[in-house]
């Protein structure tokens, strides 16, 4: 499989506060891969490192360039679209809105698109009116998805997504992402807690602990693994 990211020897954090201490890690084409790991590890920041938005300093390859220094603006016209913890949608916009704003790259009229999540995601087509911040969790987290996926993506950051939500509404989620996977061909990098939700899904899996890599593979063979479970997972 080809890779489409490749991150090789990340180091990133805030201030002098080093978070990340040298991560390696690929996505390939068409992949979805989750980086597991409790509270504190670094997932997010390793999500926000690739994306731009904090300090780093390493290699950062995707779709065969070179993004290590790139902004987060640049980022996303390169094709990478992140789906941030806490969902990030702009409350005062209408769903409609929201979704406008996520195409701001594209030069084309972005209806279609538009009414294409609107039949995947059928209870924001409902509420296509109403401002994001009268939604529930669950429908601000669709939207978030569907936001990021306007600016039609080759990678898609999701952080977290099954964060504060009733378990039935997280596993539709997931299966969203599935059925995008599948479907779609869109590669995912998944950051979840909820492991044995994101192992579903996943082809390989990464866990991290205090900022770095401390084991990798098959993700159901990594679930599997009892030291793998018991050291880092908490059960």
């Amino acid at each position: 499989m080809t890779d489409l990211l490749a991150i090789g020897g990340l180091h990133a954090g805030y201030g002098p506060i080093e978070v990340l201490r040298g991560i390696d890690l690929t996505v390939g084409d068409g992949e979805v891969v989750v980086v597991l790991g409790a509270n504190g590890a670094g997932k997010t920041t390793t999500m926000r490192a690739i994306s731009g938005t904090i300090q780093r300093r390493g290699s950062i390859t995707f779709d065969g360039n070179d993004i290590a220094n790139a902004t987060a603006d640049e980022i996303v016209h390169a094709g990478i679209a992140q789906v941030p913890q806490g969902r990030g949608t702009f409350v005062d916009l209408t769903v409609d809105e929201n979704l406008r704003v996520g195409a701001y790259i594209r030069k084309d009229d972005p209806t279609s698109d538009m009414e294409r999540w609107y039949e995947t995601f059928p209870r924001l087509a409902e509420r296509r009116t109403q401002k994001a911040g009268s939604l529930s969790g669950g429908e601000q987290q669709m939207l978030a998805i569907a936001r990021a996926l306007m600016c039609r993506p080759k990678l898609v950051l999701c952080d977290e997504p099954s964060l504060g939500l009733a378990p039935i509404i997280m596993q539709g989620m997931v299966q969203t992402l599935a059925h995008l996977n599948k479907e779609e061909g869109m590669s995912i990098l998944l950051v979840e807690q909820n492991a044995n939700l994101a192992i579903e899904i996943a082809h390989r899996a990464y866990l991290l602990e205090a900022g770095a890599i401390v084991a990798s593979g098959d993700a159901k063979g990594l679930l599997d693994d009892d030291a793998v479970r018991k050291a880092y997972l908490g059960y």
